[in-house]
């Protein structure tokens, strides 16, 4: 395959900063409901990225799970080795990609932990079967075979099969507080709109547009 020669001319109604709302989660909210209404699959899918000890960036994608002006919310297992990296370094980046609309949007922020009551209020809405995945799966450790992983799960499924399902202790969520939030929005020959809101210390957000 010619990957050199792997493009798509990006074409549709360009980006405005008089279009712009005041606020990045306003225009996030915006974009995310076009978005939905668009029937994209899974357009509350982000990366989130993270940076570890040692200096190595580390991205995998998991879903939106909520947002207001206070940040985005995203949930785990504690133990896994994005809540590691997060522990060590809470600086990180989500990235929604919504390439039939031709569109990015880059959030640059800091993550904090939710309270066991928000992440019990989350959990409890979970599909059982989901619940029951939480406290069957290590995340990020080895495990030396999949039946292993099922076993847990049935072992869980019948452990839990009457009543609530506790939400684990190592299981729960956190919130990304925002300082800089970026929208993309692809043009013809490669001349993008981009504009980033930037939070500035009188806690009031700036935009200014930037070269493609």
């Amino acid at each position: 395959m010619d990957i050199e020669n792997l493009r798509r001319e990006y074409t549709g109604d360009g980006l405005r900063r008089k279009d712009l709302a005041g606020h990045p989660v306003d225009q996030f909210a915006h974009w995310f409901t076009q978005a939905q209404q668009a029937e994209l699959l899974d357009p509350n899918a982000m990366v989130v990225a993270t940076v570890g000890s040692d200096g190595q960036p580390a991205a995998r994608n998991v879903l939106l799970k909520g947002y207001d002006k206070n940040g985005f919310l995203f949930y785990t297992n504690l133990e896994s080795r994005k809540a590691n990296q997060i522990q060590q370094n809470n600086k990180v980046a989500l990235l929604f990609t919504w390439l039939p609309l031709n569109r990015q949007i880059k959030v640059e922020g800091s993550a904090e932990k939710l309270s066991a009551a928000e992440s019990l209020k989350y959990f409890l809405s979970r599909p059982k079967e989901s619940q029951w995945a939480a406290w069957a799966s290590k995340q990020s450790h080895k495990i030396s075979s999949r039946q292993l992983l099922e076993e847990k799960f049935f072992e869980m499924k019948e452990k839990f099969s009457k009543g609530e399902v506790p939400l684990p202790s190592f299981w729960g969520g956190y919130r990304v507080r925002p300082h800089k939030i970026e929208f993309w929005q692809g043009r013809e020959n490669r001349l993008h709109d981009r504009f980033v809101y930037s939070l500035e210390k009188d806690q009031q957000w700036t935009i200014e547009r930037l070269a493609p």
